[in-house]
């Protein structure tokens, strides 16, 4: 059986940028609520995070690079998501986020939810260094 045939068991990694202060933020956020979820955490912005915590290679044909650009999340089925069908499929998993996954359900939703996250990403660099400034500007008290 490979690896795409294996059944689901509903386990998703969540493979993020821990070198952005946004995901860093959301994640942890994520991590806190997602104490029963089956749920793994994945920080991809490490060099030596080709393998996680379980020794699960990140996902073939995709370079770290093209990782770090967009959310994504993995079934334990090796089905990848990414973009805001990440988002919804994490979004289900999470107890007070389930109702985000079935607003997506909507028709047309799922595209909206795509084009406005492809705006964010237009932005994100700037958003980032000014996350990075209020986070320096809080260590120093």
């Amino acid at each position: 059986m490979s690896d795409r045939a294996k059944p689901s068991k509903g386990e998703l990694t969540v493979l993020y940028d821990g070198g952005c202060p946004l995901c860093r933020r959301e994640i942890g956020l994520y991590q806190r609520i997602s104490e029963d979820a089956p749920l793994r955490f994945c920080d991809i912005s490490r060099p030596n995070a080709d393998v996680d915590a379980d020794q699960q290679s990140l996902p073939a044909g995709l370079t770290r690079a093209q990782l770090l650009a967009r959310f994504h999340v993995q079934r334990d089925d090796g089905l990848l998501f990414s973009g805001a069908a990440a988002f919804v499929q994490l979004w289900q998993t999470l107890p007070g986020w389930r109702w985000l996954a079935r607003l997506s359900r909507l028709p047309g939703m799922l595209w909206l939810m795509e084009r406005c996250y492809r705006g964010f990403l237009r932005v994100r660099p700037a958003v980032q260094r000014l996350a990075l400034r209020l986070e320096r500007r809080q260590e120093r008290g």
